[in-house]
């Protein structure tokens, strides 16, 4: 086999909560750890580590050196450490940097991190961690136009304007607008992607909620940004997960049996398309070009996990990687055909709805489902004969979608 295959040898991932007690070293040294046992490696074996946070300069002040500094900790030192921001997608892309680095030969062996703590008693810092993940120079401007794509759908007599909360919670809210504008999804079929995705994360003893939730107490929680409800948005959260990378020549010194294959892994940043261009949206193409460097299609998906900073986010990348077409995506979610036993089951680990979403591990946490899935290691929520699955794990916004995305795919 041509050393430029390359392969997830070991994976690790922490609880994701709100973790006062434990700092982004702490974090990081449990996930290391567990992806270096997990592969069969030592700390010494690793050429390369790429680190991804996103939120830890502006939560703790350190902007610059972070996994020089949090991987020393754990006596990490001496090899290149490349400090990888892109928003949400920070560890995905950290992931694909290992990916290039191992199938490049210039070494066998690589660590991909990520990690963000970003729970805080002031919730006015843990939302302004957001405010810069997109053009700051031109905010209010942009806001203004995503306001204007679906005017005349507006919330029912009596709804009053709730208070502090992400930015990105009013972009992906006008976004939902116009797709129910569009195609006539309805806020129920949003109801039902956070129900699934708190159905399925009381089977996930790592996710951040572990209770049960049905469609109409979905409808009927605090409103967030309509039509976004609490529940239809992913929560703050502290975390971190890791993932050692191989090619040919470095599996041979690991676990073999426990490696999982790396088919592609797409990188992918923002147009000028039109907002109701869907078929050219970043994600779908991303996820079309690795369908084809993998030589599969969504049909041979066994599961996939997708970035539910919302709700609605869900329906659109269900859209987006190919699984229905455009203006489906609502009613695949409420039919039952997204969920554990479903067609195809999306965010079987919860998604970042329940599971949770500390931003710079988030990508790295979907690659960690997707192993444990595929090895058939996923106990009460496995996906029968797992054999393929993909990951779109986005970041940011610019423009009227994310500014950058990562699709990564794996199989057997």
């Amino acid at each position: 086999m041509s050393n430029d295959t390359t392969y997830i040898a070991g994976v690790g991932i922490t609880r994701f909560d709100k973790q006062p007690g434990k700092s982004v070293k702490d974090l990081v040294r449990d996930a290391v750890t567990q992806a270096l046992a997990d592969a069969g490696c030592d700390a010494a074996g690793l050429q390369a580590a790429y680190f991804a946070t996103a939120g830890q300069g502006s939560i703790e002040g350190q902007y610059m050196v972070a996994g020089q500094v949090a991987l020393k900790a754990m006596g990490i030192t001496g090899i290149p450490v490349t400090n990888v921001e892109n928003a949400c997608a920070s560890s995905s892309t950290a992931l694909n940097a290992a990916h290039l680095y191992v199938a490049s030969g210039a070494g066998d062996i690589c660590l991909a991190v990520g990690v963000d703590k970003l729970f805080s008693d002031d919730k006015a810092k843990s939302f302004a961690v957001f405010d810069g993940a997109w053009d700051v120079h031109d905010a209010p401007a942009q806001m203004a136009r995503l306001m204007a794509l679906a005017p005349d759908v507006t919330p029912p007599p009596g709804f009053e304007e709730p208070g502090k909360r992400s930015v990105f919670m009013d972009i992906y809210a006008s976004l939902a607008r116009l797709h129910m504008k569009t195609f006539g999804t309805t806020q129920r079929q949003l109801a039902a992607v956070a129900a699934k995705n708190h159905m399925h994360s009381t089977l996930n003893p790592l996710a951040q909620f572990q209770y049960p939730l049905t469609i109409d107490e979905a409808l009927a929680a605090r409103p967030v940004s309509w039509p976004l409800t609490l529940p239809m948005c992913a929560p703050i959260s502290d975390g971190a997960a890791a993932a050692i990378v191989c090619n040919a020549q470095g599996l041979k010194r690991l676990q073999r049996a426990r490696a999982v294959r790396l088919y592609a892994s797409v990188l992918r940043t923002a147009t000028d398309r039109p907002a109701d261009r869907y078929d050219r949206h970043l994600c779908h193409l991303a996820a079309m070009e690795a369908y084809e460097r993998a030589g599969v299609g969504p049909g041979d998906m066994s599961l996939a996990e997708v970035h539910d900073a919302t709700a609605f986010a869900e329906i659109q990348q269900t859209e987006a990687l190919g699984f229905c077409a455009f203006g489906e995506g609502g009613p695949m979610a409420e039919s039952g055909a997204t969920s554990l036993g479903g067609r195809i089951p999306i965010n079987v680990s919860g998604g970042l709805l329940s599971r949770g979403h500390p931003i710079g591990a988030t990508g790295l946490a979907q690659v960690h489902e997707m192993v444990t899935q595929l090895r058939g290691e996923a106990g009460a929520r496995q996906v029968e004969g797992a054999r393929f699955a993909v990951a779109e794990n986005g970041g940011g916004f610019n423009g009227v979608e994310e500014a950058v995305t990562c699709i990564t795919l794996l199989g057997h």
